[in-house]
């Protein structure tokens, strides 16, 4: 859910990189990773055949300034924000170079739980005017394979062998922005959940929770892009219209 912030998912991705990656294979592209072959100008990459981190609708703890979500294990087609680095290698590559190193990354692609009628998460719409919450910016977040069925500071019970920990930089909110964001949860709608857009619950102290997030609509961008359709999402769009106390 994703926004390109260049910089700061490359900052996580080096520093996770000096701990996983021996320097000789950080040095050489993986040659099996498979991708649409965007050119560099694309806005985007699509990653075909790979096992990946799906963060869209993740829960974080905030430990120094990182967010820490507890993300699904998927396999196949995702997306993600593009960008190059070196000769041939760009996002799908460094995924795929993970399947051999301890790690995978975070991308992109439709969080079934999301959907109507039987979805039980929705999205909910922070409005640009007066939020000022924090949320996890995860697409191309690493993500540590160590961390599967393991405990991690923050969460009462081991990490599910289905999920994984993704390190994530986090975006702060201000308010009277032209637009809001949009993060996931309960499904019907939550008037009480909406307190998640504001600094007062969702900040970036550490031991805080906050939630994986996107500028409003990015969502249905990248499903348009991956699958040609936009799918009918639960959205929440304000406490007033919200079903539930």
């Amino acid at each position: 859910m994703y926004r390109i912030y260049r910089y700061s998912r490359m900052l996580c991705f080096l520093l996770a990189v000096a701990i996983l990656i021996p320097y000789s294979v950080r040095a050489t592209a993986n040659s099996t990773a498979s991708s649409s072959n965007n050119s560099s100008n694309s806005p985007v990459e699509i990653c075909y055949n790979q096992t990946y981190a799906l963060c869209a609708t993740a829960r974080c703890f905030m430990l120094n300034d990182i967010a820490y979500c507890t993300c699904n294990v998927k396999h196949g087609k995702s997306i993600s924000g593009s960008f190059d680095y070196g000769r041939n290698k760009n996002i799908c590559t460094i995924n795929a170079q993970g399947a051999r190193n301890g790690y995978m990354v975070s991308l992109y692609s439709l969080p079934l739980v999301l959907l109507g009628p039987r979805g039980n998460k929705a999205m909910y719409t922070c409005p640009g005017e007066t939020s000022s919450g924090v949320y996890a910016q995860c697409d191309g977040g690493v993500c540590f394979r160590s961390s599967q069925g393991q405990t991690f500071p923050g969460y009462n019970k081991p990490i599910r062998p289905n999920q994984i920990i993704c390190a994530c930089p986090v975006t702060v909110a201000s308010p009277g922005a032209a637009s809001g964001y949009q993060i996931p949860g309960p499904y019907p709608c939550q008037r009480s959940f909406f307190k998640n857009c504001s600094s007062t619950y969702s900040n970036t102290d550490t031991g805080s929770t906050v939630y994986s997030g996107a500028p409003q609509g990015d969502i249905y961008a990248l499903s348009r892009l991956l699958y040609g359709y936009t799918p009918d999402f639960n959205v929440c769009e304000s406490p007033e219209t919200a079903t539930q106390p």
